[in-house]
């Protein structure tokens, strides 16, 4: 297994580009199960995590292959044979759950094993199988899968989230896209990656309105065309690279960045005194006038702060002047890299769903690990601001989420390698 080295050199300058939005791209692979004709994806990330959705897809009977450096997808499900997602492919990541919806509104049944535990939170699926279950849906869980089946067809149907939840959002838009009749969705999600979802089953045919709001309404239709579909710009990426110049004392240009995929984000740097420049090409971002000022920060649905750029901002924070707070609320047991930045001599409190960071002048390098996706690149960029040698472990969690972590970073000056262990 391999490992990063981060050796703290200065302030970084240059550009990096943005990939596809991985959250999006996993919701918009399985929307291809919806159709018989053609879905080609352009953007798309090169992820550990795409292609794992890429085997889950093929085990169903899907074609799925991988063009221009796997920058585009060009997907067939005309030839499906298998409508069990098993186990062994499930367990590796949550966002199997979402061929669901699709298998069960195109073939009436479907039997899906769910996806275990995680590592920031129980993250139930319950949502998803009461949104099918307004739609008619017979469902029974049985030896850890859920076998679902519907007679006659999936019917629109009324429903309300009790909170806000993307995943469930996205199954039951995919479900309700073929079902008799309409639906709506209240309190849906409102992320970019929902839009980006809708506007993709809109190509293929769907009928939907309200996408961006927390009412959407579908009018199903009898059958769903190919399409072809660009995955937006992934926000999460977007904002990580972002604080990279910040925490360094750098000026980088973000290429491909758009301010209203991270507005609350960017006015919370602002608030910390960070330059953000809207360009032709993307957002440059530019600090270069000592530590950061403290902010508290809460996690919340979009456009919220994105609990996913919560480990990130802790790492900024860090080496901020004063005394930040930050709370949690979408996810619980989210602060595991908390543990981990102390290693490298951040002072910091955690009580419940709240941290207490008090800013230090210098973060020092030290081993240290991995603990999900988005807190292995806060360690990255906590050595970029260290005095010193930082070496990450269980390195695995981050290439999940972020293709090419090492070469965007190079690119821009930061003394960053990836070794065998």
């Amino acid at each position: 297994m391999d490992k990063i080295v981060v050796t703290g050199n200065g302030p970084l300058k240059g550009q990096i580009p943005i990939a596809g939005a991985k959250n999006a791209c996993l919701t918009l692979m399985p929307a291809t199960l919806l159709s018989e004709e053609p879905l080609t994806l352009t953007n798309a990330p090169r992820l550990s995590d795409i292609k794992t959705m890429t085997t889950l897809l093929a085990s169903l009977g899907a074609e799925v292959s991988s063009l221009q450096d796997g920058q585009v997808l060009a997907m067939s499900s005309h030839d499906i044979n298998n409508h069990t997602a098993d186990y062994d492919i499930v367990r590796k990541m949550r966002a199997s759950i979402l061929v669901l919806g699709p298998l069960l509104a195109r073939y009436g049944h479907a039997v899906v094993s769910l996806p275990g535990g995680c590592a920031i939170g129980a993250r139930p699926v319950d949502l998803h199988l009461k949104a099918l279950e307004a739609m008619g849906a017979e469902l029974e869980l049985k030896d850890g899968y859920i076998h679902a089946k519907v007679s006659g067809g999936l019917k629109g149907a009324q429903f309300e989230f009790p909170f806000v939840s993307v995943g469930a959002t996205e199954n039951a838009l995919m479900a309700a896209s073929l079902a008799k009749g309409t639906t709506v969705l209240k309190n849906a999600a409102r992320e970019p990656e929902i839009v980006d979802l809708v506007e993709c089953l809109i190509k293929m045919g769907a009928q939907i309105e309200g996408q961006g709001s927390s009412t959407i309404t579908v009018q199903g239709v009898d059958r769903l065309n190919g399409a072809t579909h660009p995955v937006v710009t992934d926000r999460i990426e977007l904002g990580t690279y972002m604080l990279a110049p910040v925490i360094t004392g750098g000026e980088v240009e973000l290429l491909g960045g758009r301010r209203n995929l991270v507005d609350t984000f960017c006015d919370k740097l602002e608030e910390a005194g960070v330059s953000i420049e809207e360009t032709k090409t993307g957002l440059k971002v530019k600090h270069a006038n000592g530590r950061v000022k403290a902010v508290d920060v809460t996690t919340e649905p979009f456009p919220g702060f994105p609990t996913d750029l919560q480990a990130q901002m802790m790492a900024l924070l860090c080496t901020s002047e004063g005394t930040s707070e930050l709370h949690e609320t979408i996810f619980e047991n989210r602060f595991m890299h908390a543990p981990e930045l102390i290693r490298m001599g951040a002072d910091i409190e955690v009580h419940g769903g709240t941290a207490t960071v008090t800013g230090v002048q210098r973060l020092k390098g030290a081993p240290v690990m991995a603990t999900d996706l988005r807190a292995s690149v806060s360690m990255i960029l906590a050595g970029l601001a260290a005095e010193g040698e930082t070496v990450l472990s269980r390195v695995y969690h981050l290439d999940r989420g972020y293709e090419r972590v090492e070469e965007k970073l190079s690119a821009c000056g930061a003394m960053i390698e990836r070794v065998p262990e």
